[in-house]
């Protein structure tokens, strides 16, 4: 029996429910961080924490919880599931109200909790993905910020559904202005000549956790990494591509577009960098 967490009391899976009227479902309003547990720990849990906070200060959302309860429920939830090895995802909504965008509508907001095994990907990193860029324009940040992690997430769902009937295992997203900035779940970094290059979040992007721990193991492995505004004709001459989130930590890309990348094969460079990740990732849970 699978186990949900939601505001603080836990439920058999198939029977967790929230109200028709939260407005979370209503019009995605609010929020979610998805985390990866290792031997029964999350990964930089303060830095997830951080950024859901960050979010819920610009929605002027209210988490009844403090960073430690959630850190509890998060432990109980990979516990009463029995899941050492878990992809964990955190929900907070706006709550149940009456139909209508107005924030007051909603007294006190929804949290959700739920575990599940991480997926394989050992096929993935032997072998890299295939990568299209795609014509759906990342979200501009007047309009819904793409620093926000909110549960409004059709920007990404479209660009999911263009990858799929493309062909593509993934779609990477352009700005309006035509720059790079990353794919549906995951943040993008190429390799030219040795040095790492990443868009900055200028060009639009969440600011990755896994992302901030892979440029920290840049930083000491000491191959420059440098964040900025890069063109699709730029990445295009990489010798090297990969994209990194929570779930699947590196993921290495060997064709874009159907041409392919480098020799074809996930890059050398690309490995060493997932080895130093995965040693971090260790130092990180003791």
């Amino acid at each position: 029996m699978n186990w949900v967490c939601i505001d603080g009391c836990f439920v058999p899976s198939d029977e967790a429910k929230i109200s028709v009227f939260d407005h979370g479902f209503l019009y995605g309003d609010g929020l979610f961080e998805t985390m990866r547990a290792y031997k029964g720990k999350i990964f930089a849990l303060a830095e997830h924490l951080q950024r859901l906070r960050q979010g819920a200060a610009v929605l002027r959302l209210k988490i009844p919880f403090t960073d430690t309860e959630l850190a509890k429920l998060l432990a109980d939830t990979i516990s009463r599931n029995n899941l050492p090895e878990a992809y964990i995802r955190l929900s907070f909504s706006r709550g149940s109200g009456p139909i209508g965008v107005d924030p007051a509508l909603c007294l006190n907001g929804t949290l959700v909790i739920m575990a599940k095994a991480p997926a394989d990907s050992t096929l993935v990193y032997e072998e890299g993905i295939n990568l299209g860029i795609c014509p759906v324009r990342r979200n501009h940040s007047l309009a819904l910020p793409p620093a926000i992690k909110s549960m409004n997430f059709l920007n990404n769902i479209l660009a999911k559904i263009w990858a799929k009937e493309s062909g593509y295992a993934e779609a990477l997203m352009l700005s309006a202005e035509g720059w790079v900035t990353e794919t549906t779940v995951s943040n993008i970094f190429f390799i030219k000549a040795g040095q790492v290059f990443t868009p900055g979040e200028r060009a639009g992007i969440l600011a990755g956790v896994t992302k901030k721990y892979v440029i920290r193991v840049l930083s000491e492995m000491k191959i420059p990494c440098t964040e900025g505004l890069y063109s699709e004709s730029e990445l295009k001459k990489a010798d090297e591509i990969f994209l990194t989130n929570s779930g699947s930590e590196v993921i290495p890309v060997v064709t874009l577009d159907g041409a392919q990348i480098g020799n074809g094969k996930p890059g050398e460079l690309t490995g060493r960098i997932h080895r130093s990740l995965r040693l971090s990732i260790e130092k990180n849970i003791r």
